[in-house]
C-alpha cells in the first residue's frame, strides 16, 4: 500500500508539471505565432512602411494635381495650359505643330 499512494504522489506530480509545461508553451508559441504575435508585428511593421510610402506618393501626386488645377481657375488661367488641355479634350492639333509618331512595339 505504501508504495502504491507513494506511486501515485509522484505521478501526480508529473501530471502537474506537464500540464503546467504545456500551458506555458501554448502561451509560448501564440506569443510568438497569434494574432497579436512577434510575427504579426513584424508584418505589421512591414505594411506600415508600405503604406507610408504610398501616402507619401499619393501626396506627391495630389499637390501636382492641385497645382495643376489652380493653374486652370478663372482667376488667374494659364492660357498654355488652357490650350493644352482643350487640344486634349477636343483632339485636335495646330497645322503648325510638329506630330511626331511612335511605332507601337
Amino acid at each position: 500500500m505504501v508504495s502504491r499512494a507513494r506511486l501515485k504522489s509522484i505521478l501526480t506530480g508529473l501530471a502537474l508539471y506537464a500540464m503546467a509545461a504545456a500551458i506555458v508553451g501554448y502561451f509560448g508559441v501564440n506569443a510568438y505565432t497569434g494574432k497579436y504575435g512577434l510575427n504579426a508585428r513584424q508584418e505589421l511593421d512591414q505594411e506600415i512602411v508600405a503604406l507610408t510610402g504610398e501616402l507619401a506618393q499619393l501626396k506627391r501626386e495630389r499637390a501636382r494635381s492641385e497645382q495643376r488645377v489652380s493653374l486652370l481657375r478663372s482667376a488667374k488661367i494659364d492660357p498654355d495650359m488652357l490650350d493644352e488641355r482643350a487640344r486634349f479634350q477636343l483632339d485636335y492639333v495646330n497645322p503648325r505643330d510638329l506630330v511626331r509618331m511612335i511605332p507601337a512595339n
